[in-house]
């Protein structure tokens, strides 16, 4: 089964660029509107999320704040893609609990190394909780 990741971008064109080099190995969900982007994010849980910071109405670092603000996003990787490449406007999403921060326009080889990255994470961090659940029922 394919992971799920979420772009969440106001522009359609990096949507579309970023969904056709990622779609054969990821299934794709999209929000173009950052004030519902947590509620989409909450309904589909994604496995990892794409956000933009530039949006109309709210900006990234908002959207970010409250996916890490619920129980139920607070996990989620989240990735910023941006067209704002100071190191204090990376410093602040990572402060704000992103896993990484790729500058616009984006290397699509990059991209997908840090996606797969992140996707390889999960898989390690999944399979240890396995094991950790498996050590306390052996407990028992």
């Amino acid at each position: 089964m394919n992971k799920k990741i979420l772009i969440i971008d106001d522009e359609k064109m990096n949507i579309l660029a970023l969904a056709h080099f990622l779609k054969p190995q990821y299934d794709i969900i999209v929000s173009t509107e950052s004030v519902t982007a947590f509620e989409t994010a909450e309904k589909h849980l994604p496995d990892i999320i794409l956000l933009d910071i530039i949006m109309p109405e709210l900006d990234g670092y908002g959207v970010i704040a409250k996916l890490k603000a619920s129980e139920n996003t607070k996990n989620i990787p989240v990735i910023f893609i941006s067209g704002l490449n100071s190191p204090e406007d990376e410093e602040k999403g990572v402060l704000l609990g992103a896993v990484d921060f790729i500058t616009k326009p984006f290397n699509k080889m990059l991209v997908k190394a840090r996606i797969d990255t992140q996707s390889l994470l999960l898989d390690y961090k999944h399979k240890n909780e396995k094991y950790e659940n498996a050590l306390l029922t052996a407990d028992r």
